[in-house]
Parts: C-alpha cells; structure tokens; sequence
C-alpha cells in the first residue's frame, strides 16, 4: 500500500518550522502537519505572503493545530540567527525542522552576505539555520531534520575552484551544485549527530517533478522560448505540490523513516509517484568529500556573520 498524508501519525504537541512554507510544497507540508495537530511555524521572508498562507490553512488547523510566523530571509544570515533566536526565546524547543525554501535557474545573483543566490539561499542559509536550532532539538523525543534536495543533486558537482560562480556562472550547474550540497549535508549531519549520541534524526527528500512556482520563475528568469515549451512538453509528468510534498513528510512524521534516509516519489526514475527510499547522489555517499563541503560550509558562514558583526558591532551574531 503506498504511504499518503493519511498516513502522518498524530502530531499533537509537536512543534515544527518549515522554511519556504508561504507556497508550494512548503504549503502542503504545513496544511498536512497542521491537520495532524502540529504546532505549525511558517519561516517566510515575505511577512505579507506568510499571513495569506496563515489564512489559508486555518481550515486545516481546525482539529486542534496552530500556526504561527517567523520573518527568515536565507539570503541574509543575521536574518537566520536573529529568526533562530526568536524561536529559542518564544518556545525554547523544537521538534521537527523542514528545510525547504528554495531558488531554481535563476541568472547569477547574490545574496545579502555575498554568495551566489542559489547555493547561498538553499544550502549555506539552511547550513546556519540548522546549526542554530541543533539546541532546541537536542533532548526532544523523535527530532528530525529534513533537507529538501532534488532529482538535480546526480548531476551536480561542488566546483570548489569556482563555488560562488564568479568565473564561469550556468544557472542550471549552480543549481545542482546547491542540491547535491543540500543531500550531502543532510548526510553528513546525521553522522555527526550520531557520533554525539544526539537523538536527533537528519534526513533527506526529494519531490520529483512537482507543480510549484518554481518552474514559473524559473521560466520567467530564462528570456528564453525553449524552456517554456520544454515545461509544456513535460507537463504530463508533473505531480501536485501536494504529492511532491508527502517524501519530505514521510521523513518527516514515518515511524519507519530511517536516519540519513533519503525519500523520493516511487515511479519513472523518482519523477513522480508514492514515497520511497531512494539512493542518494554518490558523492553524498563519500565521507570525505562531505566533511570537505562542511568545512567549506562552516568557514563561509562564520566569516560572513563576523563581517556583519564588525560592521553593526554586534558580537552577538557569532557568538
């Protein structure tokens, strides 16, 4: 029997953040949790489109759930510290975090702290949230972490000569890179976790080919008539955002979900389909080349922070 959002167990007492979850998968994944009896929190940088989604989903948290809002702008660290603090001092625990904003085939672009737009935004800014929060879920019964990747990450490479695409910039090379950095570090956060004994669960989705506002952005950024008519072409095997969502859902609530899991849709190569657990990209499968992306990850991200520091004078972001 395949596993549907029927499925979720009882989230009730549960607290969870869902970066990116004013649209999209990030939206059905809240609808599902919420219905469940999750305490829901909405980490968007748009606060207006935050409180649209809000409305939309009070039907969903009628059987006991709620839903609450984060200002998260993963293009800005300090925005990132500042939002996990803010989630310390308002609930002091977390139980579940779904890292799933994200960019797609954007032309080069940077963010706030200087990183190219789509590594910056899905990894590097889900790197230092995930850090930030690690105390909140150490200790809880059943934490988990889920990082949204995408079928990209088996085309993708981490170019570390050239990781901000300053030299040579391909939107679609970008974007892999930053999918196969999100599945290595889910991976790499799980072997860490367990050398700590943490009791906390990394785990890794992807949605196969979902309908979401991705592709239209995506579209809208090419200037170009062939990728329009490519996605026309490839309409047919587009699944609902809905059904794009239930891997990361499976990961996230399934009692069977394993740590380090990686979750894709069932069907036509992880397309679309039931979730599954599915073979990660190769390099997430090597060590070395994880904690590489970790170390790189972990210097980028501090010497950002102490930039900002220096110039708000504000020790606080990195201590």
């Amino acid at each position: 029997m395949p596993w549907t959002a029927a499925d979720i167990p009882d989230q009730s007492g549960r607290l969870a953040l869902i970066t990116g979850a004013s649209s999209g998968l990030g939206l059905e994944t809240a609808r599902a949790l919420v219905a469940r009896g999750a305490t829901v929190i909405l980490g968007c940088r748009s606060r207006a489109r935050a409180e649209r989604a809000r409305q939309e989903l009070l039907p969903a948290a009628a059987n006991g759930g709620a839903l609450d809002l984060l200002d998260l702008d993963l293009a800005d660290l300090a925005s990132v510290v500042r939002a996990a603090r803010q989630l310390a001092d308002r609930y002091g625990r977390l139980d579940l975090l779904i890292n799933n904003a994200g960019v797609m085939g954007l032309p080069r672009a940077l963010t706030r702290d200087g990183f190219e737009l789509q590594f910056g935004i899905n990894h590097l800014g889900h790197f230092a949230l995930t850090r930030a929060l690690l105390p909140l879920l150490r200790g809880q019964s059943d934490a988990r972490v889920v990082t949204v990747t995408s079928g990209a990450q088996y085309f993708g490479r981490i170019d570390y000569d050239d990781l901000q695409g300053e030299r040579r910039y391909d939107r679609w090379k970008a974007y892999g890179q930053s999918k196969l950095a999100n599945v290595m570090f889910a991976a790499e956060l799980q072997r860490r976790l367990d050398a700590e004994d943490a009791g906390v669960r990394s785990l890794a989705a992807h949605p196969g080919v979902a309908r979401t506002n991705l592709q239209p952005a995506s579209v809208a950024a090419s200037g170009s008539w062939i990728e329009p008519l490519a996605y026309r072409l490839m309409a047919p095997l587009f699944q609902s955002a809905a059904m794009g969502a239930l891997p990361q859902l499976h990961a996230a609530t399934a009692p069977q979900a394993q740590p380090g899991g990686h979750y894709a849709p069932d069907r036509f190569g992880g397309m679309r389909g039931w979730p599954t657990q599915a073979p990660m990209a190769p390099a997430a499968s090597d060590p070395s080349q994880r904690q590489r992306l970790w170390q790189v990850s972990e210097q980028l991200c501090g010497e950002a922070l102490e930039r900002v520091s220096a110039h708000r004078d504000d020790a606080s972001l990195v201590a």
